[in-house]
């Protein structure tokens, strides 16, 4: 079972996708819990494998100026907190090796995001820690390459790696999801799909980042078709307003016609099996 490592997981018996969803960064405790009590009635009532995301701390910015976060143990309390509050595990990405004991001493799942994800130290050390380790896949790799990054957790001791595709570089300012990739990488190791990240379109003049919300539903149902393991989707009760990523978030009001649309498909393409 892909989940059975992960403490507080609920719904093991489901046949449905498991869900990683929150907002970008935690910007404080009101926010997290308030999306996080949404989701988790969500999931509940559709009996959705649920891991609560949030960043800690978000190190890879365009503009110095851009938001980082609230200090790096304030919000990984909060993580806690929020683990605590509606028993569910949580996941955050990490950027050096030195936050990958400081945060998996709060959270269940550790990510390595994709532009660090050749970083053999980054992911040793998340290895080491002994917590599931999410990789995502880089935007300059190809599907099967990520086995490395996969064996790197293996070598240091820890089966428990997952992939996550976030798309790959399509020209300079949009990305692209080659739905060719998803049973390549399921043979190395559980996949999930970013939804949200995959419809980014970065470098920007501005120095923000854009994206296509509008296109979240049309990524999802092809990775759900394509038998994707989880789906990673953030979400925020005000994108306009969120402090990172609001350009290719989800509206938390839309988020349960989402899933039970997808758990639909879901039902469907495993009726053809």
């Amino acid at each position: 079972m892909i989940l059975s490592e992960i403490p507080n997981i609920k719904h093991l018996d489901a046949n449905n996708f498991f869900l990683l969803c929150g907002p970008c960064a935690i910007e404080g405790e009101e926010m997290a819990l308030r999306i996080a009590e949404r989701v988790v009635t969500i999931t509940d009532k559709l009996e959705i494998p649920y891991v609560f995301k949030g960043s800690f701390k978000k190190a890879n910015r365009s503009r110095i100026d851009s938001f980082t976060g609230i200090g790096d143990e304030k919000a990984l309390k909060i993580l806690r907190k929020v683990s605590e509050t509606f028993n569910v595990p949580t996941v955050t990405d990490i950027h050096e090796v030195s936050d990958a004991e400081k945060a998996a001493a709060y959270v269940d799942v550790l990510q390595i995001p994709a532009f660090l994800v050749r970083q053999t130290d980054l992911v040793v050390a998340a290895a080491k820690t002994g917590k599931v380790v999410n990789l995502k896949k880089g935007q300059f790799m190809s599907p099967g390459a990520m086995k490395h990054a996969v064996q790197k957790v293996k070598d240091a001791g820890n089966n428990k790696a997952w992939i996550t595709d976030r798309g790959t570089m399509f020209g300079y300012q949009d990305m692209i999801v080659d739905f060719r990739g998803i049973p390549e990488m399921r043979k190395i190791a559980p996949t999930v799909l970013d939804v949200t990240h995959s419809l980014q379109q970065p470098n920007q003049t501005a120095g923000v980042t854009g994206g296509r919300p509008d296109m979240i539903e049309t990524i999802a149902r092809a990775g759900v078709v394509n038998n994707v393991d989880g789906l990673f989707i953030e979400t925020h009760f005000d994108p306009s307003n969120a402090k990172s990523d609001g350009a290719n978030m989800l509206h938390l009001d839309n988020l349960e016609k989402l899933l039970h649309n997808l758990i639909t498909i879901r039902k469907a393409v495993q009726h053809l099996k």
